[in-house]
């Protein structure tokens, strides 16, 4: 079984960032694949100041034994200033090679304007710079205020058969990549 780790790289409550990551989890797990969300919301991670060792903050540990244990990821964040969450990269930022060389990754990111490839262009930098792997699919959802129904459903179908195939690739590729069934 394909198992993934999504992260959501939102602090902010009612996080349409975490709804987008949550929208891609239940396709994943329609396919078969078993997920877990990291909420950052409810880690107490420490700013990374270059050093190895966090022994202070457990959470630390702990986000580097899930995503040592999983066959690929999802990188969800909201767009800030053109680039990639604080939060996200500071949570990235804790995990070494050690963690991160061969994941399969898919990359989300949610604004509030037009859909454009900024912040996700970073994650995928980001990703390659720690020899993962990124699929070729990946999701932007501009002018998320109007993107989900209050259930945190998508409202849009086009929007949401991107999700779908966004599921299929990294299913497809993690198997492929990383030899899992």
């Amino acid at each position: 079984m394909v198992k993934i780790v999504g992260i959501a790289g939102s602090l902010r409550p009612n996080s349409y960032t975490y709804l987008a990551l949550q929208a891609a989890a239940q396709r994943l797990e329609a396919l078969g694949a078993e997920i877990e969300i990291i909420d950052l919301r409810e880690w107490q991670l420490p700013f990374c100041n270059g050093g190895k060792e966090y022994s202070q903050y457990p959470d630390v540990q702990r986000l580097r034994d899930t995503v040592s244990n999983t066959d690929g990821l999802i990188l969800a964040t909201p767009e800030y200033h053109g680039g990639v969450s604080g939060v996200l990269k500071n949570a990235l930022d804790l995990l070494s090679f050690d963690e991160l060389s061969g994941k399969v990754t898919g990359l989300i990111s949610v604004l509030g304007g037009q859909s454009n490839s900024n912040a996700l262009n970073d994650l995928r930098l980001i990703v390659r710079w720690v020899h993962g792997w990124v699929i070729p699919e990946q999701i932007a959802v501009g002018q998320a205020y109007s993107a989900f129904s209050p259930e945190g459903k998508l409202l849009d179908e086009k929007l949401s058969q991107r999700f779908d195939q966004f599921a299929q690739s990294l299913i497809e590729n993690t198997r492929k990549l990383r030899g899992v069934n």
